[in-house]
């Protein structure tokens, strides 16, 4: 009796073939479609521009316009910002009434608390374990073993933009530890 190669109650390879990719892929776009959302619920927008510059953000989340914040802030002035990662970023208005060309991060690299401004002893004073930072953020006094973060700070198109600090540390002449 000869082999008959096929059967009329079973489909051929290639149709079961066929039908497996059809469901996994009906399977796979209905997932990804319910998961898009939940991904960007978690991941807010970017702002940033090309070249790896972000736009500096204010506590309500808003752009910091460079002209309304001059002339909202007198020399001497160091106001908290969003930066990088979120990371609350100092932005110095300097004497003669612009921003510093460099942005202080406000984490201490000892226990990662936000180091506030003492402007009566013209330095940042981490709360948590006293250590101190000058008034260029540079550490003073430790436990904290290094100096707090810079990032550039420069005005386009009258938005403060911070970017990425990949030069010597000005204030030890050092290569970045924070990069």
């Amino acid at each position: 009796m000869a082999q008959v190669s096929g059967s009329a109650d079973v489909p051929d390879m290639g149709r079961r073939q066929f039908m497996n990719l059809l469901t996994f892929g009906a399977i796979t776009g209905t997932a990804l479609g319910g998961l898009y959302p939940v991904v960007r619920y978690f991941i807010p927008p970017s702002s940033g521009r090309a070249g790896g510059g972000l736009n500096a953000k204010d506590a309500l989340g808003n752009d910091i316009v460079v002209s309304e914040f001059l002339a909202n802030h007198n020399a001497g002035d160091r106001t908290l910002t969003q930066g990088f990662k979120g990371d609350p970023t100092y932005v110095v208005v300097t004497e003669d009434q612009a921003i510093a060309s460099y942005g202080i991060n406000a984490v201490c690299t000892h226990l990662g608390c936000v180091v506030p401004w003492n402007a009566g002893q013209n330095k940042y004073i981490c709360p948590c374990h006293g250590s101190q930072y000058d008034a260029t953020g540079k550490v003073v006094r430790g436990p904290a073993p290094l100096s707090l973060a810079l990032v550039h700070a420069e005005s386009v198109d009258d938005k403060l933009v911070f970017t990425t600090w990949t030069e010597k540390d000005f204030r030890t002449d050092k290569d970045p530890w924070w990069t």
